[in-house]
């Protein structure tokens, strides 16, 4: 299924519950919830709304009109339901994707208190062939294509190092970001804890 983030963002949303595009819109703003993760503009989300509607993978289910003006409230088709249980548990194909569509994914996910593990394992597999020919890339290159590859490649090797560290902290319930008392997980590590 060709969608975008804003579109996969508005489908899990909708996955937790039925909402209108005002509410969607709340929680991607740039304050919002979601928004520090990667902020979706307000006609953004509306366009997305409309093409999943237009897809079928949405529907409307309601209007909402305690306050203000009437909001159509939509909700998930079968369809929809399928599509984005599979989207999130999908590894991204390129590292320059960990910023905005896993970390969104993660954020998701622990929104419903789903496990991320499967997510993390499986990235850690599309990520592992990456680093590894860079790293021969890297060791093959000369003037600036060797600077080209080293950037390649560290900048690999750091998503696959972060993914690597969230699943340290793995196991059912776990969460992903900050471990106890706010202090990164990454701080344990390399303190030898």
């Amino acid at each position: 299924m060709d969608l975008a983030l804003p579109e996969w963002t508005v489908l899990a949303l909708l996955r937790e519950e039925s909402r209108h595009g005002f509410a969607l819109a709340g929680l991607t703003a740039r304050q919002g919830e979601l928004g520090r993760v990667w902020h979706v503009p307000k006609p953004m989300i509306y366009r997305a709304l409309d093409r999943l509607a237009k897809a079928e993978l949405i529907a409307p289910s309601g209007v909402e009109s305690d306050r203000g003006p009437s909001r159509t409230v939509f909700a998930l088709t079968d369809s929809g339901r399928d599509a984005v249980e599979e989207w999130l548990h999908r590894p991204v194909e390129h590292v320059r994707e960990i910023r905005s569509t896993l970390l969104m994914k993660l954020a998701l996910l622990q929104r419903r208190q789903l496990g991320h593990e499967v997510l993390l394992r499986r990235q850690r597999e599309v990520l592992e062939p990456i680093v590894t020919a860079l790293d021969q890339e890297r060791a093959d290159g000369d003037g600036f294509t060797e600077v080209l590859m080293t950037w390649r490649y560290t900048s690999a090797d750091a998503a696959l190092r972060f993914v690597a560290e969230l699943e340290t902290q793995g196991g059912p319930g776990s969460q992903c970001g900050p471990g106890p008392q706010g202090s990164p997980a990454r701080r344990r590590t390399h303190e030898g804890g």
